[in-house]
């Protein structure tokens, strides 16, 4: 049985079978079309039932374009724009089982618009800029052990970028598009290697890209919407990486082009959550 009433339309078949075969049977074919029907309506109930926003905790401060990833449970916030401040390295960590934030080690250079993920029990952090709107981006690449507390910073990346995409695929770390230091993006696609610590070039983004939706499943690689230039020069695009054969493949587009939303893979989809611009004209972002 599923929530789309798929039980109730065999039932019925059978029901209607069971009154050319033998009249006898029209009995028990009428109970199974009723009780498949209340389990049917009751399924599609089920289905689309909504789930529930709830407020958790402030932020200690206010802060714009941080960088995300969770590690054992916990929510780790990187980076980003505070009151007063274009960039900050201001690097904190909230549990949802107890509702507190704390601060951790600072990350060693401060950071807006980074890429951030998780591999092993690390949060690496790579790149971003240091000033407003998309100036002065950093070549740095750091990894931060949770059960320390402390930094290690890594062999840079290969040119400053800001509003990259940063996963972990098949045990490495992959950093994709961004934009330079002359404001154009690019479709930089490198790969670090933890157990060298070495970084190689791979195949480059199909369509190069900044503040891109990026997440991995099954070890393959989906770059999803982002934007080509200004703020309302965004695509809907999709493309998937896989890593073992270094080639790129396009995929259905998003309904609407956005860029820097969220994205996360929730029960067998990949959800892409807010993003920007539903209004250019007004700079309004999607709820």
């Amino acid at each position: 049985m599923n929530g789309n009433g798929r039980v109730l339309v065999l039932a019925e078949a059978n029901f209607e079978g069971s009154m050319i075969r033998s009249r006898n049977r029209l009995s028990r074919g009428f109970a199974l079309g009723v009780a498949a029907f209340l389990l049917a309506s009751s399924a599609g109930a089920q289905g689309t039932s909504q789930g529930m926003w709830t407020k958790a905790a402030d932020m200690t401060a206010e802060r714009t374009e941080v960088g995300v990833a969770s590690v054992n449970g916990k929510i780790y916030v990187l980076g980003g724009g505070l009151p007063g401040v274009e960039s900050a390295a201001l690097a904190q960590e909230f549990d949802p089982a107890s509702g507190s934030w704390r601060d951790l080690a600072p990350i060693p250079k401060a950071t807006s618009h980074a890429g951030v993920a998780a591999m092993n029990g690390k949060v690496y952090v790579a790149g971003g800029f240091t000033a407003n709107v998309h100036k002065n981006p950093i070549d740095l690449f750091a990894e931060y052990d949770v059960a320390s507390n402390q930094w290690r910073t890594l062999s840079p990346l290969s040119s400053p970028r800001g509003s990259v995409g940063l996963v972990a695929a098949a045990g490495k770390l992959h950093v994709i598009g961004g934009r330079g230091a002359d404001g154009k993006t690019v479709a930089t696609h490198e790969v670090y290697d933890p157990k060298t610590g070495k970084w190689a070039m791979e195949a480059p983004l199909p369509v190069a890209r900044d503040h891109l939706g990026i997440i991995a499943v099954n070890d393959q690689i989906y770059i999803i919407g982002g934007r080509t230039n200004a703020t309302v020069d965004n695509v809907g695009l999709t493309d998937v990486y896989d890593p073992s054969t270094d080639k790129w493949r396009s995929l259905a587009q998003m309904p609407t082009a956005r860029s820097s939303g969220a994205i996360t893979y929730y029960r067998g989809l990949i959800v892409y959550h807010g993003g920007e611009c539903k209004d250019a004209t007004k700079c309004m972002t999607f709820d």
